[in-house]
C-alpha cells in the first residue's frame, strides 16, 4: 500500500515519573487533555490520514458492507420468551439501527405492545445505548437506563407502559435496577463521579425521594443490585476481582435492612440463589473449581453451610440456573462449556441428564428463562459454523426442541465450513486450545492460506466461539481463522486466569506467540501472511506479542495487526488511582505501587517497551479507539501511535483512527458498526493481498 500524504506527528512534550528508583518518560502526556483544542485537532488530523491511506479500499469497503449486509435477516424478532402472563421479544426493522423491545399478554389474540423503541430514544443522537431494563412486577412499569455518549454513565428513566410516557423520576450514572414486589418501590446503584466505581446503593419510592441505603467503601469493590431466580429478594453483591459478599431483603419488606449472608475473605467468592427457604451458593471456599452448597435463609453464614455438588477439578463450576424442581449446572469439560440437568429432591440432586452437543469447538449457555416454576429449560447454542440458536429442554421428555437458528440469507450453507479444535504446547509444556474455521473448498493445510489469530487471555473471561455472518467475508476469501484460548482466560476454570494474571501475565503472550507459531508451522497458515487481532485487555496483547517477536528475533511473525481500544498504556494508568478501573484491576495486573509488581509490570507494558521496534520491521498495524471510551481512555492508543511513529523505519501503514462520538464498543448503531467491520476487514485483506 502506498502511503499518499505524510502522517501527523505528535509534538513532544516531556513528563518523567520516578518510582522505586526508575524514571519513565512520556513525551506525549498532554494527549490526555480531552478539553483541549490542540489534542482534538490532533486527533482529527489522524482521522483524516487514515482515510486519505484507505481511500484505495473505500470500493472493497463497499463491497464488504454489501456481503456482510446480505447475510443479516434485517427485519427479524427474537424468540418471545414468557413471564408474568406476558411474551416478551426484541424487533429489528430493515433499515433501523437500534431494536424495538416488544411484548403481548401470554393469550390467543392478545395485541402487541411496544415497550421501548430505541430508534425513537436515538433521533438526533450520534450514540445511543440501553443498559439496564426491568419492568415492575404488576406489569405496568418499565426501569430503563440509556447511554447518549459512549461514556458509559446512564440514566435511570421509569415509563409508563400505558401511557408510553415517562415519569418525572430519574437518576445519573446508574449501574443495576431491581423492583421491589410492591411496584412503587425502585432500588438502583450508582457510580463515582470520578472513578465510575458502582458504589452506592439508593431506595426510591416513585413521585418521591431516593434514600441511600448503603456505601461501600473499599476502592476495589464494586456493588450491583438484583433479584433471586423466585423474586423473593432483592440481592445486593459487593465484589472485587476476587472477592465478594451478598446481602439480602425480602422483595415484599422494601424499608427494612438488608441482611449479610457472609462476611467478605480474601480471595474467596460465593454466587447465592434462593428457593424453598434455602440459599444455594455457588463458591470456591474450599475448591478452586467451586462448589454448590446449601443454607438456610435464617442462617446464612458459612458455618451453616450444607455440600450440595462437589466438582471435579477437571470440571470448574461456571454456574448455575435454579427453579423450582430443578436446577441445572454450567461446567465446562476440556475448555467447552457442558449443561448438565439435575432434578431436585429432599436427598440432594437426582437423575442427571446432560444435553449433548455435536461439534468439535461450541458456545452454549442458558438462555432467558424467567419463570421459575416450570418444567422447561431454555439455552443458547452457536458454534464457528452453526448460527445461533435457541433450543428448549423438556424435563419430561428428557429432550430439545430447537425454538429458533437464526437465519443466514444470502446463499450461506453451514456444511461448505469445517471447524477443528487443537491443543498446542506452550513453551512450559501447558497445553493451550485453539479453535479454528475455514472454508473446506478454500483450505489445504500446505501453507498457502492467509491465517488470521484471535486472542483476548485476561479477567478469567472464556473466549466465546460463536457464529459470525460477517466473517463469511474472510472465509470466503480463504482465510484461515484462528482463536486462540490463552491462559488468563477461563476456558479451564480459575487456574486458567491465575496462570495468566499478576505476575504470570507473560505467560498470556509467550501462549498466543506459541499458537501462532504452531498453526504456522503445521501448514494451517502463509508465515508471510499472518494477521492478528484484539481489542481492550486483547489490545495489551497485541502490543506485548508485537514487542516480543520483536525482542526475540521473530519481527516478522506478524504482518497485519489488528487493535481495537488496546490498554497500552499500562504503567501511566495504573499508576493513576483517579483513572476508572484503575485500582479494582490490582488485583488483575498488580499494583504497581508495590517494586515487584512495577518492575514485573514495566517489563511487558507495550508503550515503555515499544523501544524494541526501534529500526526493527514493524508490522501493519490499525489501531481504533474511540473519544468517549471510559474503559481504556482514547489517549492510550493515541500515545502509543506517536511514540511508535517516531521509531519504525519500514513502509508499512500505521494507521490510528478514532471514533468521535463513540465509546468502547465502538459505533452503537447495527449499519455503523458494520461499516466499521467493513473498514478492518478492508485494511486486513489488503495487507494480506487477498482480496
Amino acid at each position: 500500500m502506498t502511503l499518499p500524504i505524510q502522517p501527523p506527528v505528535a509534538r513532544r512534550e516531556s513528563k518523567t515519573t520516578t518510582l522505586h528508583g526508575t524514571t519513565m518518560q512520556d513525551d506525549y502526556a498532554w494527549l490526555r487533555d480531552k478539553s483541549s483544542a490542540e489534542v482534538l485537532a490532533y486527533l482529527e488530523a489522524e482521522n483524516r490520514y487514515t482515510d486519505a491511506v484507505m481511500e484505495p479500499t473505500r470500493e472493497l469497503q463497499a463491497t464488504l458492507y454489501a456481503e456482510m449486509l446480505s447475510h443479516i435477516k434485517e427485519t427479524d424478532e427474537s424468540v418471545p420468551y414468557p413471564d408474568r402472563g406476558f411474551l416478551y421479544w426484541t424487533r429489528t426493522l430493515e433499515g433501523k439501527q437500534y431494536p424495538i423491545y416488544c411484548r403481548r399478554a401470554n393469550a390467543p389474540d392478545a395485541l402487541e405492545e411496544i415497550l421501548l423503541d430505541v430508534n425513537l430514544l436515538a433521533e438526533g443522537q450520534a450514540f445511543m445505548a440501553v443498559g439496564g431494563m426491568a419492568v415492575s412486577p404488576s406489569g405496568r412499569l418499565l426501569a430503563y437506563t440509556t447511554d447518549n455518549t459512549g461514556f458509559r454513565q446512564y440514566t435511570l428513566h421509569v415509563r409508563d407502559l400505558g401511557t408510553g410516557a415517562d415519569l418525572p423520576d430519574t437518576a445519573v450514572r446508574v449501574g443495576s435496577v431491581a423492583w421491589a414486589t410492591d411496584s412503587e418501590t425502585l432500588f438502583y446503584t450508582t457510580e463515582d463521579e470520578t472513578t465510575k466505581r458502582q458504589n452506592q446503593l439508593f431506595r426510591h419510592t416513585l413521585g418521591g425521594a431516593s434514600v441511600l441505603v448503603f456505601e461501600e467503601p473499599d476502592e476495589r469493590f464494586n456493588i450491583g443490585i438484583g433479584l433471586t431466580s423466585d423474586r423473593r429478594y432483592l440481592m445486593l453483591e459487593c465484589g472485587s476481582h476476587t472477592t465478594n459478599e451478598y446481602r439480602f431483603l425480602p422483595a415484599a419488606a422494601p424499608t427494612a435492612e438488608f441482611t449479610l449472608i457472609a462476611p467478605r475473605v480474601d480471595d474467596q467468592e460465593y454466587h447465592p440463589d434462593h428457593r424453598d427457604g434455602l440459599f444455594y451458593l455457588r463458591t470456591n471456599d474450599t475448591v478452586e473449581h467451586f462448589r454448590l452448597v446449601t443454607a438456610p435463609v435464617a442462617t446464612p453464614g458459612r458455618e451453616y453451610w450444607q455440600p450440595l455438588y462437589e466438582s471435579q477439578q477437571q470440571l470448574p463450576l461456571e454456574d448455575f440456573d435454579l427453579f423450582q424442581s430443578f436446577l441445572v449446572l454450567s461446567e465446562r469439560e476440556r475448555g467447552l462449556p457442558t449443561l448438565t440437568v439435575y432434578d431436585l429432591a429432599d436427598a440432594g440432586l437426582e437423575n442427571p441428564r446432560a444435553i449433548a452437543f455435536p461439534e468439535p469447538t461450541y458456545t452454549a449457555q442458558a438462555h432467558v428463562n424467567r419463570e421459575f416454576d416450570t418444567r422447561l429449560f431454555r439455552y443458547g447454542y452457536t458454534s464457528l459454523v452453526s448460527p445461533a440458536s435457541v433450543y428448549e429442554y423438556d424435563l419430561a421428555t428428557g429432550s430439545s426442541r430447537l425454538l429458533k437458528q437464526q437465519e443466514v440469507p444470502g446463499g450461506f450453507d453451514s456444511s461448505r465450513y469445517a471447524s477443528e479444535r487443537l491443543w498446542v504446547p506452550a513453551e512450559d509444556g501447558t497445553q493451550i486450545p485453539i479453535s479454528l474455521v475455514y472454508r473446506r473448498d478454500r483450505f489445504h493445510k500446505d501453507s498457502t492460506n492467509p491465517l488470521y489469530v484471535y486472542g483476548y487471555g485476561s479477567y478469567g473471561y472464556a473466549l466465546p466461539v460463536g457464529f459470525s455472518g460477517s466473517r463469511l467475508s474472510l472465509l470466503d476469501r480463504g482465510l484461515v481463522l484462528a482463536y486462540a484460548h490463552i491462559r488468563g482466560g477461563g476456558e479451564l476454570g480459575d487456574p486458567w486466569h491465575d496462570a495468566g494474571k499478576m505476575s504470570h501475565k507473560r505467560n498470556t503472550f509467550t501462549d498466543f506467540i506459541t499458537a501462532t507459531e504452531h498453526l504456522v508451522q503445521q501448514g494451517y497458515g502463509d508465515p508471510a501472511r499472518v494477521a492478528i487481532e484484539g481489542g481492550s485487555a486483547g489490545g495489551l496483547l497485541m502490543g506485548a506479542v508485537v514487542n516480543i517477536a520483536a525482542q526475540t528475533r521473530r519481527p516478522q511473525l506478524f504482518r497485519v495487526v489488528l487493535s481495537h481500544v488496546p490498554f497500552v498504556d499500562v504503567m501511566n494508568t495504573m499508576l493513576d488511582a483517579s483513572l476508572p478501573l484503575t485500582v479494582a484491576e490490582y488485583e488483575e495486573w498488580g499494583n504497581p505501587n508495590e517494586p515487584g509488581a512495577f518492575a514485573y509490570m514495566l517489563s511487558y507494558s507495550p508503550y515503555e517497551n515499544l523501544d524494541a521496534l526501534a529500526g526493527a520491521p514493524v508490522p501493519a498495524m490499525l489501531v481504533k479507539t474511540s473519544l468517549n471510551d471510559s474503559q481504556v481512555m482514547y489517549w492510550e492508543p493515541a500515545k502509543y501511535v506517536a511514540k511508535l511513529r517516531t521509531l519504525k523505519q519500514n513502509e508499512t501503514p500505521l494507521l490510528l483512527h478514532i471514533n468521535m462520538e463513540a465509546g468502547h464498543g465502538g459505533a452503537s448503531g447495527r449499519y455503523d458498526y458494520l461499516k466499521e467491520i467493513a473498514f478492518d476487514y478492508a485494511f486486513l485483506l489488503t495487507q494480506l493481498e487477498a482480496v
